[in-house]
């Protein structure tokens, strides 16, 4: 089961502005799925720690960053939100 993450939260997590993850996805760096009641874009967990791999950053860093997308899913669960069906965006 995937967990989503909001662009704000993956932007605050990436330390990104939410106008940068938008420029990503458009370049094929990240992928973005669609909520299905709102249309707006959310993140697999996954698909941020891939990102995360892929800076450069210091391993504490990388640490610290997933540290913070499993809060978030953990925080999700607890706050009872649904597993919801996404669409991925297309070009």
């Amino acid at each position: 089961m995937s967990t989503y993450i909001t662009i704000k939260d993956a932007a605050k997590i990436l330390g990104v502005t939410k106008l940068t993850l938008r420029n990503w996805d458009k370049a094929g760096k990240l992928i973005a799925n669609r909520h299905p009641i709102n249309n707006y874009r959310i993140y697999k967990s996954e698909e941020i720690e891939r990102i995360i791999e892929a800076m450069d950053s210091s391993p504490v860093e990388i640490a610290r960053r997933k540290d913070l997308v499993k809060k978030l899913n953990v925080q999700h669960i607890e706050e009872g939100e649904q597993n919801i069906e996404t669409t991925e965006i297309s070009e």
